[in-house]
């Protein structure tokens, strides 16, 4: 009895290493990557796409071989547009999954959630969104805008005679960090260009507002006094009954122009856009650009989109962020193949000077110094079909300025003030 307790004890040890070590070689085979976004509340309308387009990309890259000859195995996390719930999930991520990195966020209050954990943690955050500056990080690669590559551009534009010639701005967005922080930066422009302070107007809502028939009214009011453009960083699904209260009190672009940060086709997807025409977004992408790259993206896209049953796949639409994202997971397998490691000092390192051939028609860098993507910017006018038409853009790409000329102070900051890997 004794002796054939033995022999099963053996075998059953046998099998448990057997399998550990093939556990462990599977392990070894892949590289785990996190996608980090809303995927309910109010910002699920503007981040589900960004998490559809990371795992198109990722399956992009397994399907020419991965990265180091290893698959990428995606770890897909909800914070539910909870903002302290990104900061565990972040955790989450780093120390339970073992992410070598993440890619995710969109508001500002979200990174600034999650920052503290990848700093203490040394995890790699992509971060795919425009945003007000005044940051920089080892440990985040920006790949969205930075205020001189959208904010700026977009209001220098309203201020000339294509952009039709603004003296008065009624600045209105969700209350938090990058409205209220961008607004910061342009009333100190517009101060700089002359306008004076009862020529701006700012207002803030909630996330998730909805009933915006009076602050339209005093829109309407306010451009009593003059030429008059609407800056808008309202963000999320905010943006649906803003549009759609412009169009039921009839404010035309001709008459009130206005110029989103923060609504792409997905946004504009659900509205009907024939009352809408004209007006803007300043973006580093439209959909609508016309060239092979592009036209592959979306194409890429539209088919991922039926192949895996996505909610209205025969609609779906390529915006800005979603191609940060892709750019951004891109560059990132180009780092760690030139580092040879998902090392985070030395992918951080091999990351400076990475370029890559993007959807919008230029050849996009990564600043050697201050973890920002060289970027054109754009200004679209909406069609009736929900896409733009781009009226304005620069000829090449713009390096970012992360500490805005217009706030006191940035000058003696240094262009990258923590020390890296090198």
């Amino acid at each position: 009895m004794k002796r054939r307790s033995l022999i099963k004890a053996f075998a059953l040890s046998a099998t448990v290493v057997s399998m550990g070590f093939a556990w462990s070689a599977q392990a070894a085979d892949i590289i785990k990557v996190g996608i980090m976004h809303s995927l309910s509340g109010t910002m699920a309308i503007s981040e589900t796409p960004l998490k559809d387009v990371a795992l198109m990309t990722i399956d992009e890259i397994n399907a020419k071989g991965g990265v180091l000859g290893k698959k990428l195995e995606p770890v897909v996390v909800d914070p539910a547009s909870n903002w302290p719930l990104f900061a565990e999930k972040a955790r989450q991520l780093l120390t339970q999954d073992k992410a070598a990195v993440v890619f995710g966020c969109w508001t500002s209050v979200s990174r600034k959630s999650v920052l503290p954990v990848f700093e203490e943690l040394n995890g790699l955050l992509f971060y795919p969104v425009q945003y007000e500056g005044e940051e920089m990080s080892p440990n985040v690669f920006y790949t969205g805008a930075a205020p001189n590559q959208q904010a700026i551009p977009a209001v220098e534009y309203l201020m000339s005679e294509d952009g039709g010639s603004a003296k008065r701005f009624f600045l209105l967005g969700t209350d938090y960090v990058y409205p209220r922080t961008t607004n910061k930066i342009l009333r100190a422009f517009l101060h700089s260009k002359g306008v004076a302070d009862k020529d701006i107007e700012e207002v803030y809502t909630p996330f998730g507002y909805s009933d915006y028939q009076t602050i339209v009214s005093n829109i309407k009011k306010f451009a009593a006094g003059g030429k008059t453009a609407v800056v808008s960083t309202i963000n999320g699904d905010s943006n649906v009954p803003f549009y759609k209260e412009l169009a039921n009190q009839g404010i035309k672009a001709t008459d009130i122009p206005v110029v989103a940060f923060s609504v792409g086709e997905e946004e504009l997807r659900g509205i009907d856009t024939k009352p809408l025409v004209g007006q803007l977004a300043a973006w580093n992408y439209f959909e609508s650009i016309d060239n092979p790259t592009n036209a592959k993206f979306v194409a890429d896209y539209r088919a991922y989109a039926k192949a895996h049953n996505l909610p209205n796949a025969a609609t779906v639409v390529t915006n800005d962020p979603m191609e940060a994202t892709y750019v951004g997971i891109h560059m990132w397998a180009q780092a760690v193949e030139k580092a040879g490691t998902t090392d985070v000092d030395k992918v951080r390192a091999a990351m400076a000077g990475q370029t890559f051939n993007a959807p919008d028609g230029f050849t996009l860098t990564m600043d050697k110094t201050n973890h920002h993507l060289h970027k054109p910017v754009m200004i679209g006018e909406v069609e009736e079909n929900g896409q733009f038409s781009v009226v304005w853009q620069t000829d090449k790409p713009v390096r970012a300025q992360p500490w805005s000329p217009y706030i006191a102070g940035n000058d003696k900051k240094p262009d990258y003030p923590i020390k890296t890997a090198q």
